[in-house]
This record gives structure tokens, C-alpha cells and sequence, in this order.
């Protein structure tokens, strides 16, 4: 019985330690060594019809569409723009801090029946502007255990933006007409 028990404890701590490293998946570029989201979907229509049904996910996603972007190019089918959003802690009474603002660039790129969406650039804004990178250290002598939260807080933020991207890049269903 206590080698059963003991056994169970050794699976459920494992699975723990697996569960917790998985939490913390951040994706790095290898050539830039950069923090870098990104994703190749398959949706069906031309690039120009991709392209205008981004612009809709563009103007229900962002409050000032036109400021957020910089290039909107239906000819190569990119869009690039540059946005912001905030990060918390919580303190020991559990109370939520906002722990600043992250600036983020995001590009989106059509081509017939799919399309591309990167995130990278990734900072933390202050006088410094802290690249997001620095969090995935652990042996630096600066290290605080809120970092694992900021980088998860960002990887649920592009999870949450890029399924409403793939959402909205869908195409709208074809209304059947009601024939009697």
C-alpha cells in the first residue's frame, strides 16, 4: 500500500512538473533569438478576398484601426501594425497590480487560400523598453518569479488574438434562400 501510494505521488508530481513546463512554452526564433508567435492557416478564397475580410477583423479588433497599422498593401496582400496592451501581478494579499504595458508588432500576409500572421517585438514599455526576451532567463541576477507570469500572460493574449484572426478570417455562410 505505501508503494502504491508512493508510486502515485511520483506520477502526479511528474505530471505536475510537465504540466507547469508546458505552461511556460514561448516560442524563440533561432536566427533572431526573438520571441516570435506565428502561424500558417489555410482558408479558402483569393488573396484580395482575404485581404478585405482582414480589414473587418482589423476594425472590430482595434479601437483606431488606421493609427494601429502602417502598411495595409492589398496588392502583396500585408498588413503590419504596431499595438499595446497591459500586464498584471498579484501581491501576496492577492491583490492585481498592473505591471505595465507590453508593445507588440503584428503582421498578417494573404495569399490565395492562406494566410500568415507573425507577433514579434515584443517590450515591456518603460524609459528602457525591456525586451520580453529577458523574462525567459532564469539565471540572471534580476530574475523575479512575476516573469513566468508576464510571458504567460502574453502567450495567452496572442492564443485569445489569433483565434479571433482565424475566426474572423472565415467566410461568411451563404444565405439559402427560403423557396416555397
Amino acid at each position: 500500500m505505501k508503494n502504491l501510494l508512493f508510486l502515485f505521488c511520483i506520477l502526479f508530481g511528474a505530471q505536475l512538473l510537465a504540466q507547469e513546463n508546458k505552461e511556460l512554452f514561448i516560442p524563440v526564433d533561432e536566427e533572431t533569438n526573438k520571441i516570435k508567435f506565428q502561424g500558417i492557416v489555410e482558408e479558402e478564397g483569393e488573396k484580395y478576398e482575404l485581404f478585405k475580410r482582414s480589414i473587418y477583423w482589423l476594425n472590430d479588433t482595434y479601437k483606431d484601426p488606421v493609427r494601429v497599422t502602417s502598411i495595409r498593401d492589398k496588392e502583396t496582400g500585408k498588413i503590419v501594425g504596431r499595438h499595446r496592451f497591459r500586464i498584471y501581478y498579484w501581491d501576496r494579499d492577492s491583490i492585481k497590480h498592473v505591471g505595465g504595458m507590453i508593445n507588440y508588432t503584428f503582421t498578417v500576409e494573404m495569399k490565395d487560400n492562406r494566410y500568415r500572421y507573425t507577433i514579434d517585438e515584443i517590450v515591456l514599455k518603460s524609459s528602457t523598453n525591456i525586451p520580453a526576451e529577458k523574462w525567459l532567463n532564469k539565471d540572471d541576477p534580476a530574475y523575479d518569479p512575476r516573469w513566468d507570469a508576464y510571458l504567460i500572460q502574453i502567450r495567452d493574449f496572442v492564443n485569445n488574438w489569433s483565434s479571433i484572426l482565424e475566426e474572423k478570417m472565415k467566410p461568411e455562410p451563404e444565405e439559402v434562400k427560403d423557396e416555397w
